[in-house]
């Protein structure tokens, strides 16, 4: 009978111990590496290679996904792309329309087969529709392949293929209304500034002025002028890409900040107001070296007293405030179909005190859109949650047929519904006693909130954002007149021409 070599046994016994306390991850691998003596060299390079192909397949994979979702749009839409300048060769460009079926922006092409882009609203609707020639801006852009693409019946596009005829691209239809935009546009008559109107409980944008202006229709014309003009920037939609500082206006949040850091006792807030104050080694005055006297948060916000709320404003946490500030898209992309400058915010905790008292009163560095802030008036009217703004209603086919349709959407909770019920009532309560009495009428209702942002050289900004029918918003309206002054002076009846408008007779069964 063989007998067992125990020495010959020990080695195998330890080797087995090592390969079980061995990491999961190294059995794993030595499974792809083979044994000595089996090509060892040879074979480790094929899985190194084999190892790195995959890895270049799933980088591959990982781009193409970030690129459909991400960089598509972009280089779909962009001038420089080369395929919507062949799409134009066989698609006659797509009208614009808006909310109330006018036309906005339509093509047409003469005996000589040459094309021509015409906007019947001239100067109105300049900045929001854009232009089509000389580049591109406003919606043209945005929607420029939409526009280049025709959705008409296969038999048509056929038989325009076959006679050498171009088809129709596909139509815009906005959410803009051509009444409410002329309200806008000449309410805010010769002045500088932008005027912004949204549903804030659809997130349907219903007008967008902008001024200076300029005639899309004579772009030929007058392109040198207003391309070298930088005293006037009339190219600029001051809606969407203008930075102001927003003055009295941002006063809003920093109530916000205040209440949500002292829930139990704001209501204790009280301030003696001597028309001057020094915070910080910072010298606040008001508007004006005005006396408030003895007044609360709510008398502070309503009469937009300055040294009330640097006051209460050098109380709070700046890390939570800067917080706050970023949930309420300062420095963040704004989803939308126009582009829109980002706002921005400088305060952190690591600030300087000295920084605090301009920045609560919307001074200092602080800079904001008035999209951004018509939004932020939109959240607060829907009880804290912003709806996702948009211009397009629907994409139609030439012949009418609906090719894509918008719904709206939330797009983020800005405050807790509690926090914006209380800042309802102390935007009623500006118009009623406060800076905004301007809008005081029988006729509807209004709350919101005046704006006076300063500037070293030249007259202050005006400013005004509010909505009507406060017990069931139907319109934000958010107003900028550059240099002109107070916002109760300028801004708010300017405001007020436009809820005029909303609500007179003209209006029909659109906005009810």
């Amino acid at each position: 009978m063989k007998k067992t070599n125990s020495s010959n046994q020990e080695p195998e016994k330890k080797t087995r111990a090592r390969r079980h306390n061995e990491p999961v991850i190294n059995r794993i691998l030595s499974w792809f590496v083979p044994k000595r003596g089996k090509k060892l060299r040879t074979n480790r390079y094929m899985f190194h290679t084999s190892l790195l192909v995959v890895l270049l397949f799933l980088a591959l994979i990982g781009y193409i996904v970030k690129f459909t979702i991400n960089d598509a749009p972009d280089i779909i839409t962009s001038p420089y792309n080369k395929r919507t300048t062949a799409l134009s060769e066989r698609i006659l460009r797509g009208s614009i329309k808006s909310a109330n079926d006018k036309v906005l922006a339509e093509s047409s092409e003469d005996e000589d087969g040459d094309v021509h882009r015409e906007y019947p609203y001239e100067e109105m609707f300049a900045h929001v529709v854009g232009y089509a020639t000389h580049g591109k801006a406003g919606l043209e852009s945005a929607f420029n392949y939409e526009l280049l693409t025709s959705h008409v019946d296969l038999m048509t596009q056929l038989q325009n293929g076959i006679s050498g005829k171009k088809s129709t691209g596909d139509t815009l239809v906005t959410t803009l209304d051509t009444r409410l935009q002329k309200a806008a546009y000449y309410a805010l008559e010769d002045y500088r500034g932008a005027i912004v109107a949204i549903e804030p409980k659809t997130g349907k944008v219903r007008a967008m002025v902008s001024k200076p202006d300029f005639d899309p229709n004579e772009l030929d014309d007058i392109w040198e002028e207003i391309n070298s003009d930088e005293d006037n920037s009339c190219l600029l939609n001051r809606c969407t890409q203008g930075l102001y500082p927003p003055g009295s206006t941002y006063k809003l949040l920093t109530a916000l900040e205040y209440m949500e850091e002292n829930k139990n006792s704001y209501e204790d807030f009280e301030y003696e107001c001597t028309g001057d104050t020094i915070v910080d080694s910072v010298h606040i005055s008001c508007y004006e070296d005005e006396v408030h006297g003895t007044v609360d948060l709510d008398t502070a916000f309503a009469e937009s007293c300055n040294t009330a709320f640097v006051t209460l404003g050098s109380t709070l946490n700046l890390k939570k405030f800067a917080e706050l500030n970023e949930k309420c898209l300062f420095d963040q992309r704004i989803p939308f179909d126009l582009s829109v400058k980002k706002s921005r915010f400088d305060l952190d905790e690591r600030s300087e005190k000295s920084e605090v008292p301009q920045t609560v009163i919307g001074q200092g560095n602080t800079l904001m859109t008035p999209f951004h802030n018509a939004l932020l008036m939109c959240a607060t009217a829907n009880d804290g949650v912003l709806m996702k703004p948009y211009l397009v209603e629907k994409i139609e086919s030439a012949d009418g047929v609906t090719v894509k349709e918008t719904e709206s959407e939330e797009y983020k909770t800005l405050m807790n519904a509690e926090d914006a019920k209380k800042l309802q009532k102390m935007l009623r309560d500006v118009v009623t006693d406060g800076t905004g009495h301007a809008l005081d009428t029988d006729e509807y209702t209004v709350a919101g909130k005046t704006g006076t942002a300063e500037n070293e050289k030249e007259k202050a900004h005006s400013w005004f954002f509010g909505y009507s029918n406060v017990d069931d918003p139907d319109l934000v309206v958010c107003v900028v007149v550059e240099n002109t002054g107070a916002g109760s002076k300028y801004a708010a009846p300017i405001a007020k021409q436009i809820f005029d408008s909303y609500y007179n007779n003209e209006m029909d069964e659109l906005y009810r």
